[in-house]
């Protein structure tokens, strides 16, 4: 029977498997069901410094002096980051997977703080949710690629479990920014964050949310990123995100070079045991090729292995669209 284990980060996973931060990871009880059902391992949900600043926000009343309104804030904030590392903790004694912190800040100062704070409570790995909306015509792609490496200098500096950087696809080269991840002590990355995406209901003149879960057809968006940076950048992890609907999602993102594969939309859709079913298929299709282990096949069509690395680069539907006039 093929071995599905794999190394992620340096942590031994059962399986290539990881549910991703959402709603799926904000108690003990699920992330036990997920390890039951087969889970390599669980991304905590995330940690946002903007929702506690807003939760806060609320719980201030208009005419309170400059002190109260200090004073509130701050225990808003401190019993928010209490309850996360509580969570750490208890998922910690509640399960024997990897369990790995993720956090989405605004200020350095937090970043930093939260990270030591993560990481004394216990968590396996840390995964930093980076992004910055550019929205400034005076401001630089480089200066936007500059706060990624300043948060992670900052973040390793102080700590010493392994950091993955949960990244957009919105880079100039990416190839070059995920290389200088790596330089400046990353571990990992997870390609690619899903954010809230706006819509317009032409009705009501209103603007709307976009839909929250993704499509199988989203794949498209890291595999051919995950195929060239697994050759680019050799020595980083990758974890591919977004779309993995099924095993053989899973496979093709392994083949283009990713150790781990995070799940989150088909889990809200079909429950914790479609785990157990994803893994079955990625077990089947090894046995039926030949393969005893996920290492035998990772990165096999990535950039530098598939013959043709031009597949990767090709970026125009010319070939496709001629046979169709």
């Amino acid at each position: 029977m093929a071995d599905i284990t794999t190394n992620y980060l340096g942590m031994g996973l059962k399986s290539p498997l990881i549910i991703s931060s959402s709603g799926l990871t904000n108690s003990p009880e699920k992330i036990l069901k997920y390890e039951q059902y087969g889970a390599g391992a669980v991304v905590l949900k995330s940690l946002f410094e903007e929702q506690i600043n807003y939760d806060s926000g609320r719980l201030v009343e208009d005419g309170l002096s400059p002190e109260a309104h200090d004073y509130i804030t701050g225990y808003s904030k401190a019993n928010s980051v209490e309850e996360y590392l509580k969570l750490i903790e208890k998922a910690k004694k509640t399960v024997s997977i990897p369990v790995i912190a993720s956090i989405n800040c605004m200020s350095l100062r937090d970043w930093v703080s939260y990270a030591r704070n993560i990481e004394s409570a216990g968590a396996d790995a840390l995964e930093l949710n980076v992004f910055f909306l550019a929205s400034d015509s005076g401001q630089s792609s480089e200066s936007i690629e500059n706060l990624y490496n300043d948060i992670l200098i900052k973040v390793r500096s102080i700590t010493k479990f392994p950091i993955a950087v949960k990244m957009s696809s919105h880079f100039t080269n990416l190839v070059h920014t995920v290389n200088n991840l790596y330089v400046r002590g990353a571990s990992g990355v997870v390609l690619f964050n899903r954010f809230y995406e706006p819509d317009i209901d032409v009705n009501k003149l209103e603007i709307t949310s976009s839909a929250v879960f993704s499509k199988p057809a989203d794949i498209r968006q890291s595999l051919r990123w995950i195929g060239i940076i697994s050759d680019k950048v050799e020595k980083i992890h990758i974890a591919a995100s977004g779309g993995v609907h099924d095993g053989e999602a899973a496979i093709k993102q392994i083949l283009a070079g990713a150790k781990a594969v995070q799940v989150c939309s088909v889990i809200y859709e079909k429950g914790a045991e479609y785990i157990k079913q994803i893994n079955s298929e990625i077990s089947s299709w090894m046995d039926s090729k030949g393969f005893s282990s996920i290492e035998q096949f990772r990165g096999k069509l990535n950039y530098k292995n598939n013959g043709n690395p031009a597949l990767y680069e090709r970026s125009q539907f010319m070939k496709y669209f001629s046979e169709h006039q």
